[in-house]
């Protein structure tokens, strides 16, 4: 049986974009192996949910690459996401129910820090990137 865990993007992609393409990585692995993954971006994280920002992404592994929108797809498609609609104002300049993001609108919790300690508590395994 998987464990609960809790992925957090909150760091700005910007500054460490590897640091980024390995959260995501981690979290994909995780989906893989079998544990029950929930995500939340907030603050500048949510630039992750920005589809052009993702191609970027894909960039830094190689000019072809499609490893960075092949993790995050399968995160949309397995994974609970949540996500901070001030942070995606804020972030990306989109309100929420705009259909702006990665993540279909109907696919995502959107929250803030309530959603943030909920999934904390109840996670039995937290990683913050």
């Amino acid at each position: 049986m998987g464990k609960d865990i809790f992925f957090k993007f909150v760091s700005e992609p910007k500054n460490d974009p590897i640091k980024m393409i390995v959260g995501l990585a981690c979290a994909s692995r995780a989906i893989a192996d079998g544990h029950n993954v929930s995500v939340f971006f907030a603050a500048a994280g949510t630039r992750l949910l920005d589809e052009g920002y993702i191609g970027e992404l894909d960039s830094e592994m190689g000019p072809d690459s499609t490893i960075v929108s092949d993790m995050m797809a399968s995160i949309i498609e397995n994974a609970v996401l949540y996500c901070s609609f001030a942070s995606v104002k804020a972030t990306l300049g989109h309100n929420e129910g705009d259909g702006a993001l990665i993540v279909p609108d109907d696919q995502i919790q959107w929250s803030g820090p309530p959603g943030v300690i909920e999934l904390a508590t109840n996670s039995e395994i937290q990683l913050t990137y």
